[in-house]
């Protein structure tokens, strides 16, 4: 994998095609393999590009004074991108939502569009019963570990404290455990996590933050579904408050629309990256 060097430490991505950049994040526990159904359905001319952030399915653990707090994960894509010196790119996201906080820190100037799928917003930090149970996790010794191993479970990772919230369907097995490697192997992605679930989360600021992407006059595609960790009506309040935004709903599935409807999701992003056409910017 192709790695780059920001102040937080070495980031991994992959990436596909080439063309203006789309950058596509991922959640908790997760990397960039998360989007490996929708990548091959996606339209050429793009330059399609995949890091894997500090959330615990990372393979290089960051810097031991990494600030990885909510602004210092936005200040980590801001440097992401200018790393790689990526210009008018689309942004989209997916579980993990501090990315959509860059607007209200003032990072966002090399975000044109954005692609919003189903997503921590407002005051839903952490999301649920599953971000409930991480943050649990975090504080308790030897929790993280456990929960990595309880991933690993087929039939426990589809309970809804782990992934039953989160996918329709059960999540491959070879999937899961590209994901829960890393962390079990190196105690430093696992404090890597620690140190951004136990942090400050407090309901005004969040919510203030995320209303700042009224100040966001790009194009945004809301593609949400209805789910019960990240409530449709947070995507229909993205919807309405950004400017230039609009709705698309996924049916048939939960917060891992990439997951359970890649198809579906395809056809949706191809749909507004050709609204600007290949050479857009």
């Amino acid at each position: 994998m192709p790695q780059v060097e920001i102040s937080h430490g070495t980031i991994d991505y992959v990436e596909n095609g080439s063309g203006p950049p789309v950058v596509l994040l991922h959640g908790l526990f997760m990397n960039h393999t998360v989007w490996d159904q929708v990548i091959g359905l996606l339209p050429s001319g793009w330059r399609y590009i995949r890091p894997d952030l500090p959330l615990g399915a990372h393979r290089t653990p960051m810097n031991a004074d990494a600030d990885l707090s909510l602004r210092g994960l936005g200040q980590l894509v801001a440097e992401f991108l200018a790393a790689l010196d990526l210009r008018d790119v689309v942004m989209v996201h997916s579980d993990w939502g501090g990315a959509l906080f860059m607007t209200a820190y003032g990072l966002d100037d090399r975000i044109a569009r954005q692609i919003i799928c189903p997503s921590e917003a407002f005051e839903n930090f952490p999301p649920g019963l599953p971000g409930a149970m991480v943050k649990f996790a975090a504080r308790m010794p030897g929790g993280l570990t456990l929960a990595l191993r309880q991933l690993r479970i087929s039939w426990l990772r589809r309970t809804p404290p782990m992934l039953g919230q989160m996918a329709k369907r059960p999540v491959p097995d070879d999937l899961v455990r590209g994901w829960t490697e890393p962390g079990l192997r190196d105690p430093r992605v696992r404090r890597d996590v620690r140190v951004h679930a136990t942090g400050r989360f407090d309901d005004a600021e969040l919510i203030a933050d995320t209303e700042a992407l009224r100040k966001f006059n790009g194009d945004v595609l809301v593609l949400w579904s209805d789910n019960r960790v990240m409530p449709l009506a947070h995507g229909q309040r993205l919807a309405e408050l950004i400017p230039h935004a609009r709705l698309r709903v996924i049916d048939d599935a939960k917060v891992l629309v990439m997951l359970d409807q890649p198809a579906q999701v395809a056809a949706a992003m191809t749909e507004f990256l050709r609204e600007a056409g290949p050479t857009a910017g």
